[in-house]
C-alpha cells in the first residue's frame, strides 16, 4: 500500500544533515538509561464520542504539522489479531486521542490523512497505516517516516526512544506499551503514554528542520 511519504530532494536531505552536525547518529541503551525523563505533560483531549470528535475536527484544520501514532491492544494468543484501539495526533499545544474502537476509522480522521497540506510525521508507517486501512480505505498523504527518514540521513538507531535521546535528549518511557487500549476507560497512565508517542514525533520532526 502507498503510505503516502514525502519526498525530499536532495538539498533539503543536506540541508538536514547540517542541522544535525555534531549529533551522534548511534547511541546504547545504558546511555539512554543516563538522561533525564521526558514525556508530554500538556493538554490532552480523549475524544470517544461524535460531538467530540467533530470538534477536534475543527481545531485540526488549522494545523500544519501533526505528530501521529496508533496504539493497538496487544495480543497474548497465537493467531489472535486487534484492530488499532486508538489514534494520536499532536499539534501545537494539544493532543487528541480518539479512540476509534469506539468511534471507527470516522471519515474525518481519513479525510486528515489524505490530507497533503499538513505534514502528519510518525514512527514505523509501514505498520500503522495498513492496520488502519484494515479500518477504512483510504490514501495518505504528506506522511514522513521518521525510522526511514534518519535511516536515509545515515542514522545507525532508530525508533522513537532513540530518536527522542539523540535529538530531545531525554528518555521516554515504554512501560504502558502492552496495556489494554480498549479498557473503558483509559488511565492516566496510558493516556500520557499516548499523547507522549505522538507528541514525540512532531518535536523530533521540528528539531530537524529547524523550527523552533
Amino acid at each position: 500500500m502507498n503510505r503516502g511519504l514525502i519526498e525530499f530532494t536532495r538539498e533539503e536531505l543536506e540541508k538536514m544533515v547540517n542541522r544535525l552536525d555534531g549529533i551522534p547518529r548511534s547511541i546504547n541503551e545504558a546511555e539512554i538509561a543516563a538522561l533525564p525523563q521526558g514525556g508530554y505533560d500538556g493538554p490532552v483531549k480523549v475524544v470517544d464520542t461524535v460531538d467530540a470528535l467533530n470538534q477536534a475536527l475543527d481545531i485540526m484544520r488549522g494545523w500544519d504539522i501533526a505528530g501521529i501514532d496508533t496504539e493497538t491492544r496487544p495480543s497474548f494468543r497465537k493467531g489472535e489479531r486487534h484492530t488499532p484501539a486508538l489514534l494520536q495526533v499532536a499539534g501545537p499545544g494539544e493532543v487528541f486521542l480518539f479512540r476509534i474502537n469506539m468511534l471507527g476509522f470516522a471519515p474525518g480522521l481519513r479525510s486528515f490523512m489524505n490530507n497533503k497540506d499538513v505534514i502528519k510525521i510518525g514512527i514505523a508507517l509501514e505498520n500503522d497505516i495498513p492496520e488502519l486501512a484494515r479500518m477504512g480505505r483510504f490514501s495518505p498523504a504528506g506522511m514522513v517516516d521518521l525510522n526511514q527518514l534518519f535511516t536515509m540521513l545515515g542514522f545507525k538507531s532508530v525508533g522513537v526512544r532513540k530518536l527522542a535521546a539523540l535529538l530531545l535528549n531525554f528518555k521516554i518511557s515504554k512501560g504502558q506499551q502492552t496495556s489494554n487500549w480498549e479498557n473503558p476507560e483509559l488511565k492516566p497512565a496510558q493516556i500520557r503514554y499516548a499523547a507522549t508517542d505522538a507528541w514525540v514525533c512532531r518535536e523530533i520532526y521540528l528539531k530537524l528542520m529547524g523550527i523552533y
